[in-house]
């Protein structure tokens, strides 16, 4: 999956994202930080979330489950490191069980977001740092720059159904 609108790179063991949303900063940083919003968009598409628990705040939690329409399921959470309103969030980013527990199998993965005013618009930089350079390039086989992808393209529809 290509988009244009997405801009990737890599540097060492950092996964860089940047991508211009049509949508003002602080809808933005709302989506990625309020319950309503996140469940509404969160993930692949064709993915649904479930949010079981979501405190954004330093040392917060959102615990949370993407569904396949085929029925796979992902349970993930975010421990919440940084927020500044509305224009940097900090957190580390885990596959978990149901009980939010934290598989220690799958690389932890430190995310920081920054949110860049656009004259109305938003430009959202993700940077993920990864434990190892192998583990970035074992993400990278995965796929997940497309899923990422799809997961903003999610958020691109949201955001203008929302305004």
């Amino acid at each position: 999956m290509s988009n244009q609108k997405t801009v990737s790179k890599v540097e060492g063991k950092d996964l860089i994202l940047e991508r211009v949303f049509e949508a003002p900063r602080d809808l933005v940083f709302q989506a990625f930080t309020q319950d309503e919003h996140l469940a509404n968009w969160w993930g692949p598409e064709g993915w649904t979330t479930t949010n079981y628990q979501t405190d954004v705040r330093p040392d917060g939690v959102w615990h949370y489950c993407m569904r396949s329409e085929d029925g796979e399921e992902s349970w993930n959470k975010a421990i919440y490191h940084e927020i500044t309103e509305p224009e940097k969030l900090v957190y580390t980013d885990v596959f978990s069980d149901k009980e939010g527990n934290t598989l220690k199998n799958m690389p932890q993965v430190l995310v920081t977001l920054h949110f860049e005013e656009l004259n109305g618009k938003t430009k959202l930089i993700s940077r993920t740092q990864f434990p190892t350079e192998e583990q970035l390039k074992q993400v990278l086989d995965m796929g997940v720059i497309d899923g990422m992808i799809s997961t903003w393209n999610c958020l691109e529809d949201y955001l203008e159904n929302t305004q």
